[in-house]
């Protein structure tokens, strides 16, 4: 690699040839502020905030685009700089609601905590004929306020480059622009899957989860009803971060303990759902496997993949396994299994889901995903909203006792744990079908070849005598390139696991902020920690999955488990 010499701030230091000034900077530990600048996004130079003076440039330059020289001598916190700084935050802050302290982001946005860096106390300009905008809260999922957008495009280059919906783009001219949808239409009459990887780039609070905590608070305050809660996977590897603790941290008995605490009366985990997703999911694949079915089988978990599949690729949906995602199996559970064993009545029973996906509210608002004559899941709550509820109640999270789930919905495996990492739900399932097909127990349950961070990755994994030819996919972009070599006959897998956000759940659009490569790795080896720490690490083993079949579904693929754990999907018209 051939580095470059160049002095920043008077320090010499080398960088890679064709860096730029920001990424030299960084490299060397030199703060530059940057709004529209995001580390995984195609920079653009939009905002101008992180201009720097540069030798052998007439004017200040966007340190996120300008590539440096040999030799070059570049300045970062000169007055003339800190002054042109101030002077966009100004602008910025000129045309920009004035309602922090009551705003979801507060605290947490960056375009505020530039402005207290930079110690505005007063803004000279004044943003005149403000546009007064509609907030667009049409859909489950997502809100948009286009009076707090400051155009940097992130969201845009997000869709596009990442996910490739391509749903935003800017619209209008000059003091008219606005980041929009196709003929400006809301989000539920545009192209849009809900992943909410735009709420996770913005930085401020234009683009946000819709916020359902306080639906939450009125069912804990309603006597009449019982309220379960069930979390997710990845938010016990992310939950800390909403509350001060380090990325990574594993805060599952904290969690809980908080959660019985806020007032749930019975706190279960979305891992003996996904144990159960795996029973039903596996079996539906050796199905098709042995008996001429659709394949190659993909999975059905990620509601954000699903909503793609409806709107883009109707005529590929027979691929996707009928199993419902382990979120709505635990509702359909909790309302017929749970409410019978536990002598309640279904009508009075609310089901909470704690999930790191926005896309999740959607799938829990579907029309179909109310089998048991109730609707699975009554509320979903992100991360993010579950750390605003702890910090509402005053909780003193990091000196909670660690405590233990609910019985009889709340034990899970490793196998389960692992669903909240992309390549997790593909491991698990390989861990119950090769026992299936061997009727023996396999010591070596770590399949190594499906694990990773790139986004397509594959492996030929033997089964008994069958060669089992499988993908694991992350993020819409590389699902879609999947799917058209599915169309194109290409692709010659048996099984595709697919997740909407990258790096899967652990990447999702409801987890706390920021979210790059790094803390998705840290998260994710908090994961696989968790699944070597567990005593059972196969689905199939989960004894309260045991007592399920046993007692009362009968079989995986059976008349009963079909009817409440599978589902249909079907074109999106919008």
């Amino acid at each position: 690699m051939t580095m470059v010499n160049l002095t920043i701030n008077g320090k010499q230091i080398q960088a890679p040839q064709g860096a730029t000034i920001l990424e030299a900077a960084r490299g060397a530990g030199i703060h530059i502020p940057t709004l529209c600048y995001h580390p995984e996004l195609r920079p653009e130079g939009a905002c101008r905030l992180c201009m720097v003076e540069a030798s052998g440039a007439r004017t200040l330059v966007a340190s996120c685009v300008y590539p440096i020289s040999e030799g070059m001598v570049v300045n970062t916190n000169t007055n003339k700089v800190r002054e042109a700084r101030k002077t966009v935050v100004e602008l910025l802050l000129a045309n920009h609601p004035k309602d922090c302290l009551s705003c979801q982001r507060s605290g947490d946005c960056e375009l505020q905590k530039i402005a207290a860096d930079l110690g505005m106390r007063k803004i000279r300009f004044d943003g005149g004929a403000r546009k007064a905008h509609t907030i667009d809260c049409s859909n489950p999922s997502l809100v948009r306020d286009q009076e707090k957008c400051i155009l940097c495009g992130r969201c845009i280059r997000v869709c596009r480059d990442v996910q490739g919906m391509s749903v935003y783009s800017f619209a209008r001219r000059g003091f008219d622009t606005i980041v929009s949808t196709a003929f400006e239409n809301d989000l539920k009459d545009a192209v849009c899957t809900y992943c909410g990887q735009c709420a996770s780039v913005c930085p401020t609070a234009a683009i946000v989860e819709k916020d359902d905590t306080e639906k939450v608070w009125a069912a804990i305050n309603d006597p009449g009803k019982v309220v379960l809660v069930q979390t997710a996977p990845a938010v016990r590897v992310a939950l800390g971060e909403e509350l001060g603790i380090p990325a990574g941290s594993i805060v599952t008995g904290k969690m809980v303990a908080a959660l019985r605490r806020l007032g749930f009366d019975k706190v279960f985990d979305t891992n003996f759902s996904a144990d159960l997703t795996i029973m039903e999911e596996g079996h539906e694949f050796l199905h098709r496997l042995q008996n001429g079915g659709v394949l190659p089988m993909i999975t059905s978990c990620s509601p954000g993949w699903v909503n793609m599949m409806e709107l883009k690729y109707p005529e590929l949906l027979p691929h996707l396994s009928t199993a419902k995602s382990p979120q709505q199996m635990f509702g359909a559970v909790a309302k017929t299994y749970y409410a019978e064993k536990a002598g309640i009545n279904p009508a009075d029973i609310v089901c909470v889901s704690v999930m790191p996906c926005t896309a999740k509210k959607a799938e829990a608002a579907r029309e179909e995903m109310c089998d048991s004559g109730y609707r699975d899941v009554d509320v979903v709550i992100t991360t993010r909203e579950l750390g605003r509820m702890i910090r509402e109640a005053g909780l003193d999270f990091a000196n909670l006792p660690e405590e233990k789930y609910d019985s009889p919905l709340g034990a899970g495996t490793g196998a389960a744990v692992i669903f909240g990492t992309t390549g997790g739900v593909m491991e698990a399932a390989l861990r119950t079908v090769a026992e299936v097909v061997l009727g023996e127990e396999i010591a070596n349950v770590e399949y190594h070849d499906v694990r990773g961070m790139e986004q397509t990755r594959e492996a030929v994994i033997k089964v008994g005598e069958t060669e089992v030819k499988v993908a694991v996919v992350h993020t819409l972009a590389s699902a879609r390139k999947m799917l058209e070599r599915i169309k194109a006959g290409t692709a010659d897998y048996h099984f595709i696991e697919v997740m909407a956000c990258p790096g899967g759940c652990i990447g999702g659009g409801g987890q706390p902020l920021p979210v790059n490569a790094e803390i998705r790795r840290i998260r994710r080896e908090a994961l696989f920690e968790c699944d070597r720490a567990s005593e059972l690490r196969k689905s199939h083993e989960n004894p309260e999955i045991k007592e399920l079949y046993d007692t009362w579904l009968g079989k995986p693929l059976g008349e009963k488990a079909h009817s409440l754990l599978h589902t249909h999907y079907s074109a999106q018209k919008r």
